[in-house]
């Protein structure tokens, strides 16, 4: 999820403009990155998962989020630009629809697969491929976040400041979601649904502008598919099987 679904909260601190004050908002910019981007890390967690192997894992999550974060720089210092161009919040609204549409056609393959009682797995992705789709993948996230993020403050290191550490956070809770993935079947499914559904909310926001998201609605459905996500638990006893740290 991102920022667009609390706008209002660029009311609460309008007209900021002094160090002293703005240093109060890097609080409250890290805690909205975390709390927000449940759906972000759960769709880095499966997309590192794909290198198969907790060393390639962590090192496609280190190298993928640095490359995010350079990214996510700067697409702070170009935030107006963006504000300004829906084209560019439309291609990231195709990307994370095309993110959801692969992991269904991933899904359906898998279980053709088992299907066939296949006793083959699927080869490890490339390292670079999931580096970049690492990054891609934030950065389509970070579209609506960051364009928020600019109209609670103006003081651009501030911004960055938030994005840095609201970064390094998500490093660490994609990869506990790499290890929560395997123990609840059912979350990688719905990570990517909310990634769907954040699809589409970007849609509607630019080609009907006009129409309405209440923010509670989006609360209500990320909620929703991350409680049933975390519904139902498998047990992993094959020893040494925990992922990235």
């Amino acid at each position: 999820m991102d920022f667009t679904t609390l706008p209002s909260i660029s009311d609460w601190f309008d007209g900021v403009d002094q160090w002293r004050e703005v240093l109060a908002l890097l609080p409250v910019l890290v805690v909205l990155e975390l709390v927000l981007s449940a759906d972000n890390a759960v769709a880095l967690a499966a997309i590192a998962r794909r290198c198969r192997g907790q060393d390639r894992e962590r090192l496609a999550l280190n190298i993928g989020i640095a490359l995010a974060l350079v990214l996510r720089i700067g697409l702070i210092l170009v935030a107006q630009w963006v504000l300004q161009n829906p084209v560019v919040q439309l291609l990231a609204a195709t990307y994370l629809l095309w993110l959801f549409l692969d992991h269904l056609r991933s899904m359906s393959a898998n279980q053709e697969a088992a299907d066939e009682a296949s006793t083959l797995e699927s080869a490890p992705a490339s390292l670079a491929r999931v580096v970049l789709v690492l990054a891609f993948t934030d950065l389509a996230f970070s579209i609506d976040s960051v364009a928020a993020a600019v109209a609670i403050s103006d003081q651009f290191l501030l911004v960055i400041t938030g994005a840095v550490i609201g970064i390094v956070a998500l490093r660490f809770t994609s990869a506990l979601f790499i290890r929560w993935i395997e123990m609840y079947p059912r979350l990688e499914t719905a990570g990517f649904l909310a990634v769907g559904f954040v699809s589409l909310r970007l849609f509607i926001h630019v080609l009907r502008p006009a129409l309405h998201q209440p923010d509670w609605f989006t609360l209500v459905v990320v909620t929703a598919l991350f409680s049933w996500g975390l519904s139902r638990r498998q047990l992993i006893s094959a020893p040494g099987s925990d992922h990235v740290g």
